[in-house]
Parts: C-alpha cells; sequence; structure tokens
C-alpha cells in the first residue's frame, strides 16, 4: 500500500473520531453533521443533490435525513414531483447552527495548530489534484 493513502486513511479515522467526540455534546455524529452543514450552506437541498454533494448512497442519506427529522433537526417538503422531496433546517437547527458551528471550528483549530495557513492551501491543492474518477 502507498504510505500517502495509509496516512490519509488514518488521519481520516482520527478525524471523525475526534469530531465524534466533540459533535457528541451536541447528540450529533460527524455523519449528520455533513448533512446539516451542507443544507445550510445552499438553504435547501433534494436528497438526490445532497448524495451528489457528499458523495454517499441514496439509502445512507434517507436514513440520516430521516433521523434527522425525527430529531427535529430538518424539515422536508414535496419537490416539483411526489418522488421528489426538499430538505430545510429546522427553525431549532437555524437557531443551535451557530453554537454548533462554533464548537467545530475551535476543533478544526485544534486539529490544524501545527499547519500554516500556507500549508494548509497547499494540501486542499494537493488534495484537490488527486483523482475522483476511477
Amino acid at each position: 500500500m502507498n504510505p500517502l493513502f495509509h496516512e490519509i486513511f488514518q488521519k481520516t479515522r482520527i478525524l471523525n473520531k475526534k469530531l465524534n467526540e466533540t459533535l457528541k455534546e451536541h447528540d450529533l455524529f460527524a455523519a449528520q453533521w455533513s448533512v446539516l452543514f451542507c443544507i445550510h450552506r445552499h438553504e435547501e437541498m433534494t436528497l438526490t443533490n445532497i448524495c451528489k454533494y457528499l458523495n454517499v448512497e441514496a439509502p445512507t442519506i434517507t436514513r440520516t435525513v430521516g433521523r434527522l427529522e425525527e430529531l427535529g433537526w430538518l424539515t422536508t417538503t414535496e419537490g416539483r414531483d411526489r418522488r421528489e422531496k426538499v430538505v430545510r433546517l429546522s427553525q431549532v437547527a437555524v437557531s443551535k447552527f451557530p453554537i454548533i458551528e462554533a464548537s467545530i471550528i475551535k476543533f478544526e483549530h485544534e486539529f490544524l495548530k501545527k499547519m500554516s495557513d500556507e500549508e494548509q492551501t497547499m494540501l486542499i491543492a494537493l488534495l484537490q489534484k488527486m483523482n475522483k474518477e476511477r
């Protein structure tokens, strides 16, 4: 195995674990936060668009959105046709979002404290150069 991939996998595992620890106080998991964050950025999204944006299978997104709706974080409405669901943050989620985002930002700063802004920019550019398609 290429040591680069090993390092990326290891950092991904650590990142997810630490992010879940940070989100625990808000009764959320990293996968749920990803959905909330992308909906927040786009104001509203269809389930299909969430799947494409997060590169996650439809059944996984359907379950995650359903659970977030049960917990009061999301609201869904019918889209252009009955098969399409449009998802938005609930009022509760909108009010809690800045508090959660602040704890995430604190976590990110701690996780990246040994990297300069220039190094972070360089890492982003390098990761973006990786082939997305097989």
